[in-house]
């Protein structure tokens, strides 16, 4: 249940409270956290108190590659637009209020639900030590992370060692963001399946190093986002012009792989708690592809073009479950992460084509959301959870603020 918001729980008016903390530094003033809550509840003092973040600072260039905006924005060199995450932290705010358990911090005390914003803090020092005078303990870093982050660097937020993180380690993002040095490292361990692929950048590879034996090829940004300039190209002249596109745009590292013509189908692998090692939630299969490439969620409903594969016989499904398990063990993540697979074609095996440490996770809840999904949800629901206790299992694997500043990448 939410510390900014709740209206009309159960039958009777929620009684409601202020609660005063004192300043952690001298950036901070005394707030108020504005506690609703229904005349019975199961909350103790030891409920987590979630904060969840979103993107307020411009990420850095790293490697002369910003990684580009969610679409629907512009991205320049002089002008950044960059995804802030509000939409999802919103939907994830808003449903673990609605858990008894758990109590959500927010900026402002009546967020609307109808309206991303109000329900998170910005990932700025500033917003971070805002949700931690609020009394957070638990923060949830729904944005994106690097090397430089405040949550990795900050000497005021670590006056806090105790606080907990539900995301990745900042060190690792920053690293594993770029997926060529992802796919190289899986590649080199001979333990994964892989497909065969080319590296583009000023002073690397250039399309005419790559055969036309091996067309047909993916290229799309090492530093990317979703399906975010991703295209199949069936010769080297297509494949040049594509690269001179991305390229125009700042997206000077790109990955070239073989097509891959088979089934594709996505694995979400949940983080170790204290009683569970690294495990997958279902399968999910996709489909209705445009041009040879999943399209983008934001423009097609997964609903409409993916579905949780909950009985198979086939054992490259459980084969690739198993890799993808494997994956995140050797990554060494500590918040879910979904990875992408291909069938090399019909009746193959599935080969790892794109390892996200930040799935998606918007979901249904807020009015007007109800046809939210994301594929992680989609596999969540084959096991018969909904989007609260998805979010309450994510909850649980949270980690020491001490152990995701010290995690280092591969």
């Amino acid at each position: 249940m939410a510390s900014c918001f709740r209206h009309g729980f159960g039958t009777e008016a929620p009684r409601v409270r202020a609660l005063r903390f004192g300043p952690l530094s001298s950036r901070i003033s005394a707030s108020f956290v504005y506690v609703a809550r229904p005349l019975s509840t199961t909350r103790t003092l030891l409920s987590p108190r979630v904060a969840v973040l979103y993107q307020d600072i411009e990420p850095p260039l790293i490697d002369g590659t910003r990684k580009p905006r969610k679409p629907g924005g512009s991205f320049t060199a002089s002008s950044y637009t960059f995804p802030r995450y509000q939409d999802s932290g919103a939907d994830i705010a808003y449903n673990l209020s609605l858990l008894n358990d758990v109590e959500v911090l927010c900026p402002t005390s009546n967020p609307d639900p109808t309206k991303h914003e109000g329900w998170c803090f910005p990932d700025s020092e500033e917003g971070i030590l805002s949700a931690i005078g609020k009394g957070a303990t638990h923060l949830w870093a729904n944005t994106s992370l690097f090397a430089s982050h405040p949550l990795q660097v900050s000497s005021q937020i670590s006056r806090r060692p105790d606080l907990r993180v539900i995301g990745q380690g900042p060190l690792i993002v920053e690293k594993y963001d770029d997926k060529r040095y992802v796919n190289d490292i899986l590649r080199k361990t001979a333990q994964f399946t892989m497909p065969e692929a080319w590296f583009i950048a000023p002073g690397k590879q250039s399309v005419c190093d790559i055969k036309d034996s091996a067309f047909p090829v993916v290229a799309k940004p090492a530093r990317g986002r979703g399906s975010y300039g991703v295209k199949v190209c069936s010769n080297s002249e297509a494949l040049k012009s594509h690269v001179e596109a991305l390229q125009s745009e700042g997206l000077n590292a790109i990955i070239v792989e073989r097509f891959l013509a088979g089934e594709e189908a996505t694995v979400t692998v949940m983080p170790p708690t204290a009683d569970k090692d690294y495990w997958s939630l279902p399968v999910v299969g996709r489909f209705n592809h445009v041009n040879g490439i999943a399209p983008y969620n934001g423009a097609v409903a997964v609903t409409s073009n993916s579905r949780a594969i909950t009985v198979s016989d086939d054992p490259a499904h459980e084969k690739v479950a198993r890799e993808c398990q494997g994956v995140a063990k050797f990554l060494g993540v500590t918040a879910p992460i979904r990875i992408d697979v291909r069938r090399f074609a019909p009746g193959t095996e599935f080969a790892l084509f794109d390892v996200n440490m930040k799935p998606n996770m918007t979901g249904p809840g807020r009015p007007g959301r109800d046809d939210q999904a994301s594929l992680t949800l989609m596999a969540a629901a084959a096991l018969g959870w909904d989007y609260k206790t998805l979010l309450r299992k994510i909850l649980d694997t949270s980690a020491g603020l001490d152990k995701v500043r010290s995690l280092q990448p591969r």
